[in-house]
């Protein structure tokens, strides 16, 4: 990657710090976003009483939203770069990141039940994105230290 500042040269102490944590705080920044979206998709999904397919399309579809959104706003605001700078800057790593963090959180959600629950309120919904979200985390931290360390992911 070209013309950007990554994780490898902004000169920053957390920056330079192990690969390992440098991911981690990548992956959990990514994984803010995915939430964000994930939640709201599902309990939008519920109330509208959608199927296993649509729920999924939905919940993935907004955390791309909200993923990208928290992506895009630092790098505009901290970097001053211009929306579609910042969207060249950080749209493979997302894509990616969040692409392999919402195929775990879909799965493990789906298998646990908690898209079938049927109600918010249900203790199956809530247990089964107890166990997604770490899931999502757990499948997307290699992933964001190798794109880390090939600079396709931009630390924002």
């Amino acid at each position: 990657m070209t013309d950007h500042t990554t994780c490898h040269n902004e000169g920053h102490s957390e920056h330079n710090s192990n690969p390992f944590v440098t991911s981690a705080k990548a992956t959990l920044h990514c994984l803010t976003g995915c939430v964000i979206g994930e939640v709201a998709g599902l309990i939008i999904a519920m109330a509208l009483g959608l199927g296993i397919w649509p729920t999924i399309i939905l919940a993935t579809s907004l955390a791309y939203l909200s993923g990208f959104t928290l992506g895009l706003l630092p790098v505009i605001r901290d970097q001053g770069k211009t929306f579609m700078q910042a969207l060249k800057l950080i749209w493979l790593g997302e894509v990616i990141s969040i692409g392999v963090m919402e195929i775990a959180m879909n799965a493990t959600d789906f298998y646990m039940g908690g898209m079938t629950a049927g109600s918010l309120l249900a203790p199956q919904f809530w247990i089964a994105m107890m166990i997604a979200i770490p899931a999502g985390f757990v499948a997307a931290w290699p992933v964001n230290w190798w794109l880390l360390s090939r600079d396709l992911k931009a630390c924002h």
